[in-house]
């Protein structure tokens, strides 16, 4: 079966007509999920092979997934020169020849967001003025979460008053792994309330939760706690996005929408480098969620080298030759 994303361009950030203004905590409705494993396995092994894109059709759903993409960088060695190097990416993610060759140089192609280190929001902010896109700041002790909680209360509003439209958090794995699902939900509450106006994108950290049926409980308690969106993982675990994780999280998405009406985003993040695996997570979100989940406003990417191999995809499919990676730089 051949479908298609049409390359139309998304407005930058995320967009939702209304928040996600959360629920009480309904510990019954947490406590009755429940995952078949072998079946979610099945099922996700099963999702790749379901949708054959091909030809212009993948060029199309390539630049889709481009304007999914936050573009980030969290290393030790960031400087505000990679930064901005980075952010001047994020506005021309695609080469112009590129562009102009697939007929999509005047679609504004850009990615969703860039996301950095809190102290560097200023200066992604500084790169990225008057382009409309936002910067994410990963916050709250990020990767492990491990600081005081008002420690993490005051990282969230600095991100936030120097400019940090997104903020991403991570929740504290040990209330999961103990089951305190109303302190986990307070938590994300608070976080929720200190981002103001910023949107809250929740890291469960699946990698580390222990079972599927947790992953499936933390992200409903994130999202009857006020998430925008819920996230997978930092990309500092041993293992990050997993697609059989993705389908847990993404079904809960589902249940919650159908239960209260709000629409809450997802972001698998970490390990996803090739645009092969952009596809994927693409194809996941049509088959699971549907066309709304297609866009930028409730889904995204974490990933940092994505960009270059999708752009060498593209080209690819312009010449019908594979590019070396340093024709395509990130920074």
């Amino acid at each position: 079966m051949t479908t298609t994303i049409l390359p139309v361009p998304t407005v930058p950030g995320l967009g939702l007509e209304e928040r996600n203004p959360g629920i009480p905590l309904d510990l019954g409705w947490v406590r009755e999920v429940r995952v078949n494993r072998p079946a979610v396995e099945r099922r996700a092994a099963t999702l790749p092979a379901r949708r054959s894109v091909k030809r212009e059709w993948q060029a199309a759903w390539l630049l889709r997934a481009i304007t999914a993409i936050d573009l980030t960088t969290l290393a030790g060695d960031d400087t505000p020169g990679n930064v901005r190097r980075l952010c001047a990416k994020a506005r021309r993610p695609v080469r112009s020849d590129i562009l102009e060759g697939l007929g999509a140089a005047d679609l504004g192609i850009t990615v969703a967001a860039v996301c950095v280190y809190h102290n560097l929001v200023s200066t992604a902010v500084e790169a990225l003025a008057g382009s409309g896109i936002p910067v994410a700041a990963v916050s709250t002790g990020f990767p492990a979460g491990q600081i005081p909680h008002r420690l993490k209360l005051a990282e969230i509003e600095a991100s936030v008053g120097a400019g940090a439209a997104e903020i991403d958090i991570v929740v504290s794995r040990a209330r999961v792994l103990r089951g305190e699902w109303r302190d986990l939900y307070e938590e994300v509450r608070e976080f929720r309330a200190a981002c103001g106006p910023a949107h809250l994108k929740t890291i469960l950290a699946t990698g580390e939760l222990g079972t599927l049926r947790n992953v499936g409980m933390a992200s409903l308690v994130c999202m009857m706690a006020g998430a925008d969106f819920i996230k997978t993982s930092t990309g500092k675990e041993s293992v990050n996005a997993t697609l059989p994780v993705g389908l847990v999280m993404a079904r809960a998405i589902r249940d919650y929408h159908r239960q209260t009406g709000h629409a809450v985003g997802f972001k698998p993040a970490g390990g996803i480098r090739t645009a092969k695996s952009s596809l994927d997570w693409l194809i996941l979100m049509k088959e699971e969620l549907g066309d709304g989940w297609l866009r930028a406003d409730r889904f995204r990417l974490g990933a940092s080298g994505l960009l270059t191999d999708i752009e060498r995809q593209l080209e690819h499919h312009l010449t019908g030759r594979y590019a070396a990676a340093h024709r395509h730089p990130m920074v």
